[in-house]
């Protein structure tokens, strides 16, 4: 497998089947073998500043790699997820809500799912200093393509702000709602001071991509072991053209 294999979760815990957002839950069960797997096969596992400094050709690339993202702040992945984490020694990132923090995941009532709680910042601060880092989710979880520049700078800028202050620490890095981005999302980005963002389409990272707009595998719900592995180590081809700044 050439590149890194960045794993796109959501939340992870004890759910019902559904027939939709499956990509949006992942069973705690299927979640802790996964981790368990990638400690027995000795998968490298690099934060995503580790990530960003093998890309950038500051580090080795290792072979087989995999960086595991978060999105949205939920408080199972408190809850849930972080034990396995800490149980496996695995580094992770979490992109967080800024105005949204602490509060429920609205956006998901409008497809009949549940709203789960979001960390608060006190819980973002503790995460932070168990060693998980936490990266911006936008202001509001809103979509940002063709949003309106000073929209665009309070989602992007704005919020690495806010979690700057709330942290006490930088914040490098950044999450598209929805993967929902285009070029102007991407320069506001740049503009901000991320070191990386990451999207949807997927595919493994590779230095050919902008830093910027990183392609990602989504672990969905009903992903077995099998389907775990596959996506690992399949050679994906990216959909669609990827966006990337002009050099």
């Amino acid at each position: 497998m050439s590149g890194i294999s960045i794993l796109m979760y959501h939340q992870v815990g004890r759910f019902p089947p559904m027939k939709t957002h499956r990509a949006v839950y992942c069973d705690v069960g299927r979640f802790r073998l996964q981790m368990r797997t990638l400690r027995a096969l000795r998968v490298p596992v690099l934060s995503m500043s580790e990530t960003v400094a093998c890309l950038r050709g500051q580090a080795p690339m290792p072979n087989r790699a995999v960086t595991l993202t978060f999105d949205d702040g939920c408080e199972n992945f408190y809850e849930n997820a972080l034990p396995v984490l800490e149980e496996f020694g695995l580094p992770a990132i979490v992109y967080a809500i800024t105005e949204l923090a602490g509060g429920p995941a609205t956006w998901l009532a409008a497809d009949g799912h549940p709203t789960p709680p979001l960390m608060n910042f006190e819980r973002l601060r503790e995460i932070a200093s168990r060693g998980i880092e936490v990266g911006s989710h936008g202001a509001r979880h809103v979509r940002l393509e063709g949003l309106p520049p000073e929209a665009l700078r309070a989602e992007v800028a704005g919020s690495r702000e806010r979690l700057q202050d709330e942290l006490g620490q930088r914040v490098q890095h950044f999450c598209y709602p929805y993967g929902s981005h285009d070029l102007a999302a991407v320069e506001a980005a740049a503009d901000a001071g991320y070191e990386s963002g990451v999207t949807c389409q997927r595919a493994a990272a590779t230095p050919a991509f902008d830093l910027l707009a990183l392609p990602r595998k989504a672990i969905s719900y009903g992903d077995d072991i099998v389907g775990f592995l596959w996506k690992l180590y399949a050679k994906d081809a990216p959909k669609g053209q990827a966006i990337r700044r002009p050099r």
